[in-house]
């Protein structure tokens, strides 16, 4: 969610009438709703508020996922699964300010429009040889997979040795199982990430939060927001993102936030 802060306690970071994100475990489907300070950031004047609701669950995660747990660098070169969802625009946006080669594999071509849109180097549908273009540059030292299901073993080999391969969720439905002797044989690192995990850690979570406004202000991250539908249409909004036909975010938007 974003709008304006409508009150905080003593010695909060935040003042009334600061602009905020904010993500909160009771739901943002209102007009009023409270988020604690962990989870709560202030809102650049480059973003509306539309933009910054669509900002701190997905971009926190991608910057989370991409820098701190897999520990990717300038001139390192990533495949993105999902790479037209929330996280996947996300990831590929990051990818571009930090330097980072990227492969989006989308699964059509509306969604390929998309991922190219939010900086992609290269773009595949999923039924084409997304492998074989990860391959043809001798691997990928990432593949970022917010989608699970029967890709993981073609993702395995889309890695050089010693790559990573950054699991971030599962839009499939399927929760796919890996075989450690791929892990083994091709040093391999699977890592998980859980982007609440940095609520309670403060370094992290300012690492993650100053990581993000820096490329905010770089004019390099800038949601992509596919549909902003009123409240009213919430059931529809959720069918887009069931039904995987999401490109970028989907956000609603309730009353137009006056500044306290």
């Amino acid at each position: 969610m974003a709008g304006y802060v409508r009150s905080a306690p003593h010695g909060s970071p935040f003042k009334v009438g600061d602009r905020v994100a904010a993500c909160t475990d009771i739901g943002a489907w209102a007009e009023v709703a409270s988020a604690p300070a962990s989870s709560t950031v202030r809102l650049s004047d480059r973003l509306n508020f539309t933009e910054g609701a669509s900002l701190l669950l997905n971009y926190h995660t991608a910057y989370f996922a991409m820098v701190l747990r897999g520990r990717l660098r300038r001139g390192e070169s990533m495949l993105v699964h999902g790479a037209a969802g929330g996280v996947g625009t996300a990831a590929l946006q990051i990818a571009a300010g930090l330097g980072i080669e990227t492969i989006a594999v989308v699964s059509t071509p509306e969604k390929a429009g998309v991922a190219r849109q939010a900086g992609a180097s290269q773009v595949v549908l999923a039924d084409d040889d997304w492998k074989g273009a990860a391959q043809g540059r001798g691997g990928v030292h990432a593949v970022l997979d917010t989608v699970g299901g029967d890709r993981v073993l073609d993702s395995m080999r889309s890695l050089r040795e010693g790559g990573r391969l950054i699991v971030v969720g599962f839009a499939s439905g399927e929760i796919p199982e890996v075989r450690l002797n791929r892990v083994l044989l091709r040093n391999l690192d699977v890592i998980g990430v859980e982007w609440t995990y940095a609520l309670t850690r403060p370094a992290v979570n300012q690492r993650i939060t100053e990581g993000v406004d820096l490329l905010v202000e770089k004019g390099v991250i800038k949601p992509l927001v596919h549909r902003a539908l009123p409240l009213k249409k919430a059931a529809e909004a959720a069918t887009l993102l069931e039904e995987r036909r999401a490109l970028g975010k989907v956000v609603l938007e309730i009353n137009a936030p006056h500044r306290p």
